[in-house]
């Protein structure tokens, strides 16, 4: 089985990044033909266990979990274990087609907007404004002619509202720049009459890219009004450059920035809080480093904690708990093992993954979202994620008790995921976007 994922991988490549040999994968195919049915779980998926939740302050769990294998279930004809969220098993959840079965082209992000509608943004740069209940659209944002898509990974590849969005209007994308040197562009830009006039974009911030993979890609407004940005080590594979453990980049990291008052001028500030704040030959902005590439990352929106799932290199992925000035290992760790060296390398100072599945399983994740509704109460609570390869479907427990459980197996190549809502929405590659109901 994982002979034929990895040979799946090296044909199709990813969005996300898994598994590279420095060449870049080739393009994904035109989207197939959308299912006659709509997939379900399969019991036969196997359990991936989990480390302890570092505390929000950053103090690592004892060390025993800190070297803690997450494995897969060895007996993977045994049904999966309970689900611990709040006394309810979910058994399987069902995933149906929505938005009136519309097809979208590469879709990377999906956000609420404001009086029942929905933003799908696309990777070739087109973001779609959507009646949630009717699918009645138009195009809302339109950057194709500045997006770069020279690489497989490259796009627009994310999407966020500001917090007070209804007083300023704006929106934040994130993505590959076509003219030029290679790199990624986080810009605002301001919406007037219901869409957005591309001449109100202010670059807030420009990355240099040495290679097309590994942008990373995650937008998010923090509970603080701070923007958090995740971004790629750079790419190849193996992170020649070195750039996740060094302080001194803005690869392989997650970004915290203050865009509040965001001018031509002064397009950000940097928070007198973050971590590394005048400390030496460090990048003030860097809240937490030693990522690979951070595909998808979202706030629990009742605790505040930050996850996300950082895709691995040719064995591990890993689910990350962000902590203020952690360091997640990359490249010295992969997932909880060893990297660079192979062996008897050093974990000292690093903050262990909360999930870890290997390639038997799938071979690129994609990170998730905390839900947090009553539409599917079976996950309410969890923290639900997914593999691009596989199509599988996760969820564990937020709160950090007990393991990641299979709950779907769609068969599909799975790119992001949303709360639109009440509804726990799945973008997909390869048909329409599906939303869970219970089973």
């Amino acid at each position: 089985m994982r002979t034929a994922l990895l040979l799946a991988a090296a044909i199709l490549g990813t969005l996300a990044g898994g598994c590279t040999d420095g060449s870049g994968p080739p393009a994904l195919p035109v989207a197939g033909t959308p299912e006659a049915t709509p997939a379900v779980s399969s019991p036969a998926l196997p359990v991936v266990t989990a480390t302890a939740i570092p505390s929000p302050g950053g103090t690592p769990p004892p060390a025993a979990s800190a070297t803690a294998v997450a494995t897969a279930n060895p007996n993977p004809a045994a049904p999966p274990d309970v689900l611990p969220i709040r006394g309810r098993a979910p058994g399987a959840v069902h995933f149906v087609e929505t938005l009136a079965g519309r097809r979208f082209n590469r879709p990377t992000d999906a956000s609420d907007y404001p009086g029942g509608r929905v933003l799908i943004a696309e990777q070739s740069g087109l973001v779609l404004l959507l009646d949630a209940a009717t699918a009645e659209e138009r195009i809302f944002l339109d950057l194709r002619a500045r997006v770069s898509r020279r690489g497989n990974e490259e796009g627009l590849l994310a999407l966020a509202l500001d917090p007070d969005f209804a007083a300023t209007g704006s929106v934040y994308a994130y993505y590959s720049v076509r003219d030029g040197e290679r790199r990624t562009r986080l810009s605002r830009f301001t919406v007037a009459d219901g869409a957005v006039e591309p001449a109100s974009e202010l670059v807030i911030l420009e990355i240099a890219q040495p290679f097309s993979n590994h942008n990373g890609g995650a937008v998010r407004f923090g509970p603080d009004g701070m923007l958090y940005l995740g971004v790629g080590d750079g790419g190849s594979a193996g992170d020649p450059r070195g750039n996740g453990q060094n302080l001194g980049t803005l690869l392989g990291s997650i970004l915290r920035i203050d865009v509040r008052a965001a001018s031509p001028a002064e397009t950000y500030r940097i928070p007198g809080d973050n971590p590394f704040v005048g400390v030496e030959a460090a990048r003030s902005e860097i809240w937490a480093y030693g990522f690979r590439n951070p595909w998808r990352m979202a706030f629990d929106p009742e605790s505040g904690e930050l996850w996300t799932g950082d895709v691995g290199q040719n064995r591990m992925e890993e689910v990350d708990v962000v902590v203020r000035g952690g360091n997640y290992g990359w490249n010295r760790l992969e997932g909880d093992e060893c990297h660079q060296p192979s062996s008897r390398c050093d974990r000292e100072g690093t903050e262990p993954p909360v999930a870890t599945y290997d390639h038997r399983d799938g071979c690129s994740i994609t990170g998730g979202v905390v839900y947090r509704g009553g539409d599917v109460p079976e996950l309410d609570g969890a923290y639900v994620f997914g593999d691009f390869c596989s199509g599988r479907v996760w969820a564990m427990d937020a709160a950090g008790v007990g393991p990641a459980v299979p709950v779907a197996d769609t068969g599909t190549s799975i790119t992001s995921f949303a709360q639109i809502g009440e509804e726990l929405w799945l973008l997909r590659f390869d048909g329409p976007v599906l939303r869970a109901v219970s089973p």
